[in-house]
């Protein structure tokens, strides 16, 4: 929480306003997500990995994309913040990642692999050089928390589904 709070300071100050509102959520998200991971639910002795469905795929994206317009048409109109569009759209990624990890679902490391990478263009334009590394950092352990996750999935049975993602190499439980 020290982390958010630091970031907000900074990110405020480099007049990066949707990112310091993003470093606000998060503590509300990590909050829902420990308890959504302690508490996983009867018969269940810990959340499993599990894959988005096209329906959940297509309402997130449609949530993410009108945050990202929303934000993004706000902070270029009545705010002087600094790169408004890529600034909105890495927050947008980040809040649908953050879901996504919340419910331990596999294309969560996708969202911040690429918002990493984008973050990383605009704090080296802000001059944010520190923030670049630890971004950086992030990236590698976004691709490592892929790789742990897709192994974790193909080890375990299949689970059942009502609208099986498109690339999942196992089939659904009827």
């Amino acid at each position: 929480m020290v982390n958010v709070g630091l970031y907000v300071y900074i990110f405020y100050g480099a007049k990066l306003y949707a990112d310091t509102a993003l470093n606000a959520i998060y503590f509300v998200l990590c909050a829902v997500g420990w308890w959504h991971w302690l508490h996983p639910g009867e018969n269940r002795p810990r959340l499993p990995v599990t894959r988005l469905t096209r329906k959940d795929g297509w309402t997130l994206a449609a949530i993410g994309i009108t945050g990202w317009v929303a934000m993004a048409t706000y902070f270029s109109i009545w705010t002087d913040a600094a790169l408004p569009v890529a600034d909105s759209l890495t927050v947008a990624m980040s809040l649908v990642a953050q879901w996504l990890l919340t419910r331990k679902v596999l294309e969560n490391w996708h969202l911040w692999i690429a918002a990493d990478v984008i973050m990383i263009g605009i704090y080296w334009i802000k001059g944010l050089q520190p923030t670049v590394v630890l971004y950086t950092v992030y990236t590698f352990l976004a691709l490592s928390g892929l790789l742990e996750w897709r192994k974790e999935l193909l080890a375990a049975p299949p689970q059942p589904a009502d609208d099986p993602p498109a690339d999942d190499p196992r089939p659904a439980v009827a």
